[in-house]
C-alpha cells in the first residue's frame, strides 16, 4: 500500500472539455465508488497520483484525502494517453482496512528451465482474496530447472499469507514443453506456406548463370 497521502479536490465539472481544463492544471479526475455511497468525483494531483500507482502496481491501494477525511482507495482501472503516457482517468474502490478484496494479482517466473525447453505463461494473473492493506504486488514461481513436461497449475502457487485462491484450481499458469528444433520449425513453416499455396521461386544454378552470360 503506498504510505503517500494525495489530496484530493471535489469535482463538480463533467465531460471531455472539462476533463482537458483539469489535466491542463497538471490534476486528473478520478471517481471513488464503493460500500453503497453515491460515487465521489474528484481531482487529483497528476504526478502524485502517477507515482503512487507506480509504485504500488496493479492494485495499488493509496490514502486520499477528501474534504479532511483520510479514504483508503483500491485502484479498479487507469486510463492513461497510450503515447504520452499521462493519466487521463482513475476510477478507484472505497475499502477499509482490514477488509478482504477480490484481485487480479500478476506471475512473475524466476529462474531458468532445463535446455531444450520453452517456457509458455498460459495465465499472467492469478485471482485472490487478500486483504486491502496487504495485497501482493506479484506471485513469484520458480521454474528453476523445470524439465519439459512439467505443468504449474493455480493450486501449485505459494501464497502469502493472508491471501487465499479465487481461481480455480486446476487453472494452468505455466506449461514447460520441449524446445522445437530449427529443423522441425522449417519443417512446419514449409507446410504451412504449402497449405496457403506460397511458392517460393528456385534460386538458380551457377551453371544457369553461366549460361544466361553466354
Amino acid at each position: 500500500m503506498s504510505e503517500d497521502l494525495i489530496k484530493a479536490e471535489s469535482r463538480t465539472e463533467f465531460g471531455k472539455g472539462a476533463a482537458r481544463r483539469i489535466r491542463r492544471d497538471n490534476k486528473v479526475p478520478a471517481v471513488i465508488y464503493g460500500h453503497g455511497n453515491d460515487p465521489v468525483h474528484v481531482t487529483l494531483n497528476a504526478h502524485d497520483t502517477q507515482m503512487a500507482i507506480r509504485h504500488g502496481g496493479a492494485n495499488a491501494v493509496l490514502n486520499i484525502e477528501i474534504d479532511g477525511k483520510i479514504q483508503l482507495a483500491l485502484t479498479k482501472q487507469v486510463q492513461a494517453d497510450p503515447i504520452k503516457g499521462f493519466l487521463e482517468h482513475v476510477d478507484f474502490v472505497a475499502v477499509k482496512k482490514g477488509e478482504k478484496v477480490t484481485v487480479e494479482v500478476p506471475v512473475h517466473l524466476v529462474g531458468d528451465a532445463a535446455r531444450e525447453t520453452f517456457v509458455q505463461v498460459e495465465n499472467n494473473v492469478v485471482t485472490l482474496e487478500a486483504e486491502a492493506t496487504h495485497i501482493p504486488e506479484q506471485i513469484e514461481i520458480s521454474i528453476d530447472g523445470a524439465e519439459a513436461g512439467t505443468q504449474i497449475l493455480a493450486s501449485d502457487l505459494t501464497l502469502p499469507k493472508g491471501s487465499s485462491l479465487v481461481s480455480d484450481a486446476d487453472q494452468l499458469i505455466v506449461n514447460v514443453t520441449q524446445a522445437q528444433s530449427a529443423e522441425a520449425a522449417e519443417a512446419e513453416l514449409a507446410e504451412a506456406e504449402a497449405e496457403a499455396g506460397i511458392e517460393h521461386e528456385a534460386a538458380e544454378t551457377p551453371a544457369a548463370e553461366s549460361a544466361d552470360s553466354e
